[in-house]
């Protein structure tokens, strides 16, 4: 996959519009329909987005919680098979222009000959105009503009497509397990290794405490995790919990801290990867340390199995 703002040599493409955010299940059955679209009139296929979500610049105090940091999204897209990802600044200027103006900007700068648009996208200043004034500018431009289909799993709440507002809302309740069937993939949480107080080393299970890469980054409900390890360029079951830790008194600070299996080395300021595969329980407080002790023996045992089976079905 080819990554660029503004070059010379563009080819001329069938392209799409989006945030991205998660490059889920939804966003790659858009791109499956540009590629195709683009297979069929022999162009290139383009993906237009954006580093900083549009609307951070329209309302400066509005700091989204992201699936992906923009690093991670790239990673995505080009799994996707799209030929080209066109990066767009999103500036004032860029807001400020009416759909008409923004279309014309595709044409011109980027070459682009079709564009999908997304069930629910809207794009221009006030994201006023609809479907049906973007194929009327495009016919006047040269622009075939395209709908596209809606993704919905089969066993969706009420049919709710599949978007990243979704997902984001099943990781903050703790579904992890259908985020990730919303995904694709199991959600992921990429951070480095930092000191902490040592107290799981005094309950016999050691734990890493994950420091994450973005500040933006979601951050899934309180909890006890079944998760995947990744680090030193291996991959491990792991025990994680998120959370204020209160029957040790944390106070109001929130730490993710996992126990990783069959583990034993020191890996402090060192680069790992989470990824969720089943919240077992919420976080609690319990009346004694030795209580909590053995409810981490009944989590562990119960995780080793869930991974295991994981394992198996795979």
């Amino acid at each position: 996959m080819r990554i660029g703002d503004i070059c010379s040599n563009n080819l001329p493409s069938v392209a799409t519009i989006g945030f991205f955010d998660g490059v889920h299940r939804g966003h790659r059955f858009l791109i499956d329909q540009v590629r195709r679209e683009a297979a069929a009139r022999g162009l290139e296929s383009a993906a237009v987005t954006f580093p900083v979500h549009p609307r951070q610049v329209l309302q400066s105090d509005y700091r989204p919680k992201l699936l992906t940091t923009p690093q991670e999204k790239l990673a995505l897209l080009a799994e996707t098979g799209i030929d080209t990802c066109i990066l767009l600044d999103f500036t004032p200027h860029l807001a400020s222009l009416s759909a008409r103006e923004f279309m014309e900007v595709l044409k011109h700068r980027y070459r682009i000959r079709a564009l999908v648009i997304g069930y629910d996208h809207r794009f221009g200043h006030n994201r006023s105009e609809d479907f049906g004034d973007y194929a009327r500018y495009g016919r006047e431009l040269g622009i075939d503009i395209q709908p596209a289909e809606a993704f919905r799993l089969p066993d969706a709440p009420g049919g709710e497509p599949v978007s990243s507002s979704l997902i984001r809302r099943l990781l903050l309740a703790g579904d992890v397990a259908q985020a990730a069937t919303c995904l694709g993939y199991p959600y992921f949480l990429n951070g480095t290794v930092v000191s902490g107080r040592r107290i799981g080393h005094q309950l016999g299970y050691p734990t890493a405490n994950l420091r994450p890469d973005h500040p933006d980054k979601l951050i899934p409900a309180n909890g006890v995790y079944a998760v995947r390890v990744e680090t030193e360029g291996r991959t491990y079951g792991g025990m994680l919990n998120i959370g204020r830790r209160p029957t040790l008194d944390n106070g109001d600070d929130r730490s993710i801290e996992v126990h990783i299996f069959d583990f034993d080395r020191d890996i402090y300021h060192e680069p790992l990867r989470l990824s969720f595969i089943r919240r077992i329980r919420e976080e609690r407080k319990f009346d004694s340390v030795d209580q909590l002790t053995e409810q981490l023996h009944r989590d562990a045992t119960a995780i080793r199995a869930l991974l295991h089976a994981t394992d198996t079905a795979s």
